[in-house]
C-alpha cells in the first residue's frame, strides 16, 4: 500500500509489531516432541490477544493460524497433531495477520536444537541474502535488479532460488501490487519500487529445486527436485534511503 498519512503508518507499524512478536515467540516456544498443531495454536492465541486475525485463515480459509513447514516442505505447511518436531528439524514459520484494516507478513526458517543435519548454512544464506536485498531497496530501484541480486548471492553460496514463489505488496490486504517480487531477474520487468509503499520481501533459497509444487493436500509446497528450502521475510516501508523494516523485532536476523 501507499502510505499517505501518519495514521496509516501507525496502523502498519502496529500490525507489523504483532506479527513480528508472534513469530519471535513461536520460534522460542518450539520444542522437540511438540506437534506443529500445538505450536500453531500458541501463535493463534498470541494473535488473538492483540485483537489480530490470521491472514491466511480469513483470506484463503487456510486450515491453521500460521503456516508451519518442516524439513522437505518449502511453504504453506498445514499445522497437524500428527507432525511432531524432532531434534535438528528445519522449520519455517510464516505469520501474517490483519489488525484494524492493516495487514503485515513475516517469516523465518531455523534449525530446532542441534544442527545434526547441517541445515544451518542454508538458513544463514537465506537470512543474509534477505538483509542484503532489503538494504539495496529504495524508491526507483528496479524490482528485477533485486531479483538478480538474490539469485546471484544464492549461487555464490552454492544454492538455488525457487522461481515461482515471490514477495509482494502488503498493507490493505495480504497480497497487493507489486504481486511478483521474484528471487531472480525477469529482464522484461521494468517495474520499480515506489517510495512510501509497504512490501513484503521474501527469500526462497534451495539446495536442489527451482520450482515449488503443490502436494495432494492442496496447500503444502515442496521442491520439484527434492532437497530443502529456507524462507525469510520482512515487511518494509520503502524510502529514498534504506527501507524501514517494520517487522524487524521478529529477531530473524539475530
Amino acid at each position: 500500500m501507499s502510505i499517505t498519512k501518519e495514521s496509516e503508518l501507525v496502523g502498519m507499524k502496529r500490525v507489523s509489531e504483532v506479527v513480528a512478536t508472534t513469530l519471535k515467540l513461536m520460534r522460542a516456544y518450539a520444542k522437540v516432541g511438540m506437534s506443529t498443531k500445538e505450536l500453531d495454536e500458541y501463535g493463534g492465541e498470541i494473535l488473538k490477544s492483540y485483537g489480530a486475525t490470521s491472514a491466511p485463515n480469513i483470506t484463503y480459509d487456510f486450515p491453521g493460524f500460521t503456516c508451519i513447514s518442516v524439513n522437505e516442505e518449502a511453504a504453506h505447511g498445514i499445522p497437524s497433531e500428527k507432525k511432531i518436531l524432532k531434534e535438528g528439524d528445519l522449520i519455517n514459520i510464516d505469520v501474517s495477520a490483519e489488525l484494524n484494516g492493516f495487514w503485515s507478513d513475516n517469516g523465518g526458517s531455523f534449525v530446532l536444537g542441534k544442527d545434526i543435519h547441517n541445515h544451518q548454512p542454508l538458513v544463514n544464506a537465506s537470512k543474509n541474502i534477505l538483509r542484503k536485498a532489503i538494504n539495496n531497496i529504495k524508491g526507483g530501484v528496479r524490482i528485477s535488479d533485486i531479483g538478480y541480486l538474490i539469485e546471484t548471492e544464492a549461487k555464490k553460496s552454492g544454492f538455488k532460488v525457487i522461481k515461482n514463489l515471490a514477495g509482494h505488496g502488503v498493507g490493505r490486504s495480504l497480497h497487493e501490487a507489486p504481486e511478483n517480487i521474484l528471487n531472480y531477474r525477469v529482464k522484461t520487468n521494468r517495474e520499480r519500487f515506489r517510495k512510501n509503499t509497504t512490501v513484503a520481501i521474501e527469500t526462497f533459497i534451495a539446495t536442489k529445486s527451482t520450482v515449488a509444487v503443490e502436494l495432494s493436500d492442496g496447500w503444502t509446497l515442496v521442491g520439484n527436485k527434492g532437497g530443502y528450502v529456507t524462507q525469510h521475510e520482512q515487511t518494509i516501508l520503502i524510502t529514498d534511503y534504506k527501507p524501514i523494516v517494520l517487522t524487524e523485532s521478529n529477531g530473524i536476523w539475530d
